[in-house]
């Protein structure tokens, strides 16, 4: 790719993005007072980030496996009101462990 394709699309991405964040602080002047909007919009965040990493987190390991016994562990210790790191680390935990046992399993 040459730089000024590259360029082009950086300049374009950059727009999009800016427009995305900036129509609706043009469109919407005053503050929203339905609660369904309100509930709507607190949440998207979440579903953003969710949709983001939970197909991130089955192509992340060598099994699919292994990726459901963390996803299973981490939704677990999150329920449980754990914070991010240790949520983090058993996962990981849980999957190397995993991966451990089904290369011993397989050989």
């Amino acid at each position: 790719m040459s730089h000024e394709t590259f360029f082009i699309y950086l300049l374009l991405m950059a727009g999009t993005t800016y427009l995305i964040r900036a129509i609706p602080f043009v469109l919407v002047r005053k503050r929203i007072r339905n609660i369904y909007i309100r509930s709507f919009l607190t949440y998207i965040p979440y579903a953003v980030l969710t949709a983001m990493t939970i197909p991130a987190i089955f192509y992340a390991t060598g099994s699919i496996w292994s990726a459901a016994v963390g996803l299973f562990a981490a939704v677990i210790m999150s329920l449980f009101g754990f914070g991010l790191m240790p949520v983090a680390v058993v996962a990981c935990v849980a999957v190397y462990a995993t991966e451990w046992v089904m290369t011993c399993i397989i050989q």
